[in-house]
């Protein structure tokens, strides 16, 4: 059974960095992608970062770009969210999620993706 499991979440202050790992079990992902996606109280679920395993392509929200980073993680077989520069609005409910599905870039549809996390809290303050 394949798990996703996000950690790293938190209470920060503006201006404050911080690094979401995603960690899978159950199963190894060589190939498809990886993404992140996010769900801020009252709005709806949008994507945020995703990542091709086979290649290591990413693609970042346009809002985001100057301020977070996807990368994947070998030896703790993990795939992080870089977070710098954090702002009230970033408050969300961070999930993680999974497909085998192979793109020539990942995709940020959260229709594409087969698995998800249970998700970590991020709360920034300002």
């Amino acid at each position: 059974q394949v798990q996703l499991v996000e950690s790293g979440g938190g209470l920060v202050q503006a201006g404050d960095s911080l690094r979401l790992s995603c960690a899978t079990s159950g199963r190894t992902f060589e190939s498809g992608a990886i993404g992140w996606f996010r769900q801020a109280p009252g709005k709806d679920q949008e994507f945020v970062a995703s990542i091709n395993l086979s290649d290591g392509r990413i693609a970042i929200m346009d809002s985001v770009l100057d301020r977070f980073t996807i990368s994947r993680d070998n030896a703790k077989n993990t795939v992080d969210l870089q977070m710098s520069n954090v702002k009230p609005e970033d408050t969300a409910v961070y999930y993680c999620a999974a497909t085998s599905k192979v793109a020539v870039s990942p995709l940020p549809y959260a229709s594409w993706y087969d698995y998800w996390g249970q998700g970590t809290q991020v709360t920034v303050s300002s």
